[in-house]
């Protein structure tokens, strides 16, 4: 890595910072004169003329930085499949699933649109525009979906990271709904890294974004293998419950990558980093709280209020133990075969 390092790395970054120079302009002249949350799709001659040149761009930022990637499949055209869901999401580089997949619109938060020089990029792809301090957030971006999705083919096909965070691909979690939720055909997009070294995974713990760059501009190169799986079609009950149809989706996709599913959800990463910065033991967070939160009608907001509770009655009773009933009483709610299970996960003795 070091001695490596002294060559490739700048060199490599050298070529990143010209391939961004040269995206610039095409990305400034596709979106000139359209406002930045678009309402119609980029079309004519600014689409026919910048969107190749983007294309081999993105390849070529990719090459540049030593990737090898292998395509497998066969890429569904906008009618087949409006949406492409791609797991697992493991790390920034998953990006080059965009790439391949012909620059197709992203789901990405409002504030990248401010970045300089990557944010003109990002909108040339035509971003679905996600706004932290906007409270209908969720629901304009389920909307914009829906009406991209079942557009007919007018607007570029919807790439998502159904997950919603990266995991260390030795599992699936759970399948977030969004993408599911338009009840149009998806395409699956499996991603693997078959490297001796790994340098590129970026979970809650390890290696941060600078030094995942470095480590991998260093190496000589990094495979990647893309593989476009089969369209899937929902059927009638799976277009009015895309939970449903998120499941099955996912179960083909753990399956093709002969990894195993977790009912766990980004929420649940949430509450193990804050048991952990209030020294609880970081796995009492990890209690696949979307699972529950559904039985006991229960939100993330109202747990981390309760975490702080918690946190002061293991240092004030009785060496941190409480039985079934006070657990009850902290939560207000009765005891039930429900709480029991909810008990049983946090119960490490037994």
């Amino acid at each position: 890595i070091f001695f490596l390092g002294i060559i490739l790395l700048p060199i490599r970054a050298l070529l990143l910072a010209l391939i961004l120079l040269l995206a610039w302009p095409f990305a400034a002249i596709s979106t000139a004169c359209c406002p930045e949350k678009l309402t119609h799709p980029i079309t004519g001659w600014k689409r026919k003329i910048n969107q190749p040149v983007l294309k081999f761009l993105g390849r070529a930022m990719f090459f540049s930085m030593g990737f090898i990637v292998t395509v497998k499949g066969k890429i569904a055209s906008p009618v087949e499949a409006p949406i492409f869901v791609v797991a697992p999401h493991s790390t920034f580089f998953d990006g080059i699933a965009c790439v391949v997949a012909g620059l197709p619109s992203i789901v990405s938060r409002h504030e990248n649109m401010q970045v300089p020089l990557i944010g003109r990029i990002l909108q040339a792809l035509q971003p679905v525009l996600v706004s932290r301090v906007d409270p209908d957030s969720r629901k304009n971006t389920i909307n914009e979906i829906i009406r991209r999705a079942t557009s007919g083919g007018e607007w570029p096909q919807i790439l998502v990271f159904p997950e919603g965070t990266c995991t260390n691909r030795s599992c699936l979690i759970t399948f977030k709904p969004g993408a599911f939720i338009p009840g149009v055909p998806v395409q699956p997009v499996l991603l693997r890294y078959p490297n001796k070294l790994d340098t590129v995974t970026w979970t809650w713990q390890g290696y941060t974004f600078i030094q995942l760059c470095v480590l991998t501009c260093c190496q000589p190169f990094t495979k990647v293998e893309v593989e476009f799986m089969p369209v899937q079609i929902p059927n009638d009950e799976e277009k009015s419950d895309p939970v449903l149809f998120a499941s099955r989706v996912r179960n083909l996709m753990a399956e093709a990558l002969r990894i195993p599913i977790t009912d766990h959800t980004y929420e649940d990463c949430r509450l193990m980093i804050s048991a952990g910065q209030l020294t609880l033991p970081m796995e009492a967070g990890l209690v696949e709280f979307t699972k529950i939160s559904r039985k006991l009608k229960l939100d993330w907001d109202g747990i981390r209020k309760h975490l702080d509770e918690y946190a002061a009655i293991a240092s004030s009773s009785k060496g941190g133990r409480i039985g079934i009933e006070e657990f009850a009483e902290y939560l207000k709610l009765p005891v039930s075969d429900v709480l029991r299970q909810l008990f049983a996960l946090f119960d490490r003795v037994g």
